[in-house]
């Protein structure tokens, strides 16, 4: 836990002016950037998440490139802070007659609108390291998540000793608010946040297409938190 408090303390914070500010000068031309570096990842949680039983809410959403990625018998939901950026999904999606996306909507990841329990699977490809509270985030979309459901992230996450890490540790000092996301972003954020969840189980980790630069993380909603089940665990057993 302390890894991850330091961390978040000892970075320049960003803010949602920052995210927004930044993503109007991004997105014009942010396809053209960043569509074939980070499309081996969309299309991962693309498919994770439409294997989901429920609606599916696409956190981040941005200029709505993974939206054709999912399958056309789901129901998808985008969110995302930008208005510039949510402008140009809405194109994507009447360009290429996307139906299965049921809507786009500004909003805060971090203080949604939705009910509790409102979203069979929620996908956040590329958020984590843009949101100011990555694990007030997390809280949030476990909040509209359906116990059976999942959490899919794609992210990039940090070494610790590496040239890399050193880098990325310049960078966030001193270019993180103008990128408007953390160039470094350590495991620890995301580990000890489930950790500290018991109803949330990590299901999945692996490292993704290009050079394992990024990270796919699924995390389950539990019907029974873990600790519950671990109680029960040993009367289970003797009843089989």
């Amino acid at each position: 836990m302390s890894e991850a408090r330091n961390f978040l303390r000892e970075v320049e914070t960003l803010d949602n002016g920052n995210v927004e500010a930044a993503y109007a000068r991004w997105a014009p031309i942010y396809d053209l950037t960043f569509d074939i570096l980070l499309k081996p990842g969309r299309r991962a949680a693309a498919a994770a998440a439409s294997k989901a039983h429920g609606p599916i809410l696409d956190v981040g959403v941005g200029t709505g490139l993974e939206l054709p990625m999912f399958a056309a018998n789901t129901q998808v939901v985008g969110v995302d802070l930008s208005e510039p950026m949510l402008r140009r999904a809405a194109q994507r999606v009447r360009r290429e007659r996307l139906g299965h996306v049921a809507g786009l909507v500004k909003m805060d990841a971090t203080r949604m609108a939705f009910s509790d329990a409102s979203f069979g699977c929620v996908v956040a490809p590329y958020v984590l390291t843009v949101v100011p509270e990555p694990q007030a985030m997390l809280d949030e979309l476990a909040r509209v998540l359906r116990p059976g459901g999942q959490i899919v992230l794609v992210n990039h996450v940090s070494g610790k000793d590496d040239a890399i890490a050193l880098f990325e540790a310049w960078l966030d000092r001193h270019m993180a608010p103008k990128l408007g996301w953390r160039p470094q972003f350590p495991w620890s954020i995301i580990g000890d946040w489930i950790d500290q969840n018991p109803q949330m189980k990590l299901v999945e980790r692996r490292p993704l297409a290009p050079f394992g630069l990024f990270t796919l993380t699924r995390i389950e909603r539990l019907h029974v938190d873990r600790k519950e089940r671990e109680k029960s665990a040993p009367l289970e057993l003797a009843l089989a």
